[in-house]
């Protein structure tokens, strides 16, 4: 017999847990239902607790492992640079556009969560100047490492593992066995991480029951709002703001780059992985946009891990509808936060489902918001994935065309390999 997937399990789980939420917030509250909600809240927060016990390594590693794999060789160095500069240009752009997004159109306002009350009592928003939100920010980003990994302190942790990814490149060989420690520390973790993968169905079907019990119908409206903000945000950076860099830089026209891409956005829209989509993006980068073997061979395997445009808008939009579902509204030093950990949470993460829900969690925990939220928005993750991954398999086709063109690489000369 066929063993069922873990999507279809986490499928079944969902639909479970708003099957028996609708369930109990049809009846009368009997001490049967306020058992069967304590049991949901018991499971929810033990499969909470679970991701946030790994969180903090598997974020320290992925973070150090993915900086440190960025290596400086000769020729290469002007290519690498401008690569990197390329893709944390557009991720902060995709961010920013989230933001906008979020604050223009204002999806989850009004409607405050019972369910997050509880998570949410002790923040408080702080009204400060501009001065002092800057100071807050710089002073949060560098403590002991020891104390923040103690304290789950994630600003400071990104910031710790940052410098020591750095110093890693710097160092080369001469620190390889402390390179290929924590490359095991993260293999390691996300060995842990789909263990506790294995109680996501019920995980979730337990704190949707939770919430379907507790919250009106109004959260579906809601949602299919988000849905369509951040849907029509993505498309709008994919079709518009990416395609308008590439003319602006390259003068090749929208019309032209979408035609030879076609293929692999298709196939990254279908399979939501930038990594199995990576052959075919690989193919219709140098057949197509005729971009050379070795500019495409560097920047695309690379963008697939590190560079995530559609991402970061999701991750920066959906702080902004979380935080307004719990009746808070992010303040300027928060939303610089979740701009720092989106942008820098992409930098070597592995391409797999769970790490991806990891993430959020680690947006969501950096300024203080319920982790709780994720019931919420892993039953849609899926729906919003396909069109953000495209995206991000986009942006790592712009940018290999800009790097060529930026990077000066003359016709013929294998100007990217180590000499």
């Amino acid at each position: 017999m066929k063993r069922v997937s873990l999507n279809t399990q986490i499928l079944i789980g969902c639909l479970a847990g708003i099957a028996g939420g609708l369930w109990l917030a049809g009846g009368n509250a009997t001490p049967v239902t306020q058992n069967v909600l304590y049991a949901a809240k018991l499971a929810g927060n033990l499969f909470l607790d679970l991701l946030r016990m790994v969180l903090v390594p598997l974020v320290f590693a992925s973070i150090v492992t993915g900086v440190a794999n960025l290596r400086s060789h000769g020729q290469m160095h002007r290519v690498w640079t401008t690569t990197l500069a390329f893709f944390f240009a557009t991720m902060g752009l995709a961010i920013v556009i989230g933001f906008g997004a979020a604050h223009l159109f204002r999806p989850g306002e009004g409607l405050q969560l019972e369910m997050f009350a509880e998570a949410t009592k002790n923040y408080q928003a702080r009204q400060m100047p501009l001065p002092d939100y800057v100071a807050q920010f710089l002073r949060g980003l560098f403590q002991n490492p020891f104390r923040a990994l103690a304290q789950g302190d994630i600003l400071a942790i990104v910031m710790i593992a940052l410098f020591l990814g750095i110093a890693l490149v710097v160092g080369g060989e001469r620190f390889r066995q402390i390179r290929t420690l924590i490359d095991e520390l993260q293999e390691l973790c996300l060995r842990i991480v789909g263990w506790i993968m294995h109680l996501a169905p019920l995980g979730l079907a337990a704190l949707l029951l939770q919430l379907v019990a507790t919250q009106q119908g109004a959260l579906l409206a809601s949602l299919g709002h988000f849905i369509v903000v951040v849907t029509g945000t993505t498309l709008f950076h994919g079709l518009v703001v990416l395609p308008a860099i590439l003319w602006l830089f390259t003068r090749v026209s929208p019309w032209h780059f979408l035609k030879g891409a076609r293929e692999a956005l298709v196939t990254a829209f279908v399979t939501s992985s930038s990594a199995a989509t990576l052959p075919v993006t690989l193919r219709c980068t140098e057949q197509h946009l005729h971009v050379k073997k070795d500019i495409a061979g560097f920047v695309v395997p690379l963008g697939a891990t590190v560079n995530m445009d559609g991402t970061a808008l999701y991750e920066a939009a959906a702080a902004l509808f979380v935080a307004r579902l719990a009746g808070i509204e992010l303040d300027l030093a928060s939303q610089m936060i979740v701009f720092f950990v989106a942008m820098l949470g992409a930098i070597g993460a592995p391409g797999i489902p769970s790490v991806g829900m990891l993430s959020m969690v680690l947006v969501l925990e950096s300024v203080g918001l319920p982790t709780e939220a994720i019931a919420i928005l892993l039953p849609i993750d899926r729906i919003l994935d396909t069109v953000r991954t495209a995206v991000n398999v986009e942006g790592d086709m712009v940018g290999s065309m800009i790097v060529q063109r930026l990077a000066g690489v003359p016709a013929g000369v294998d100007a990217v390999r180590p000499s």
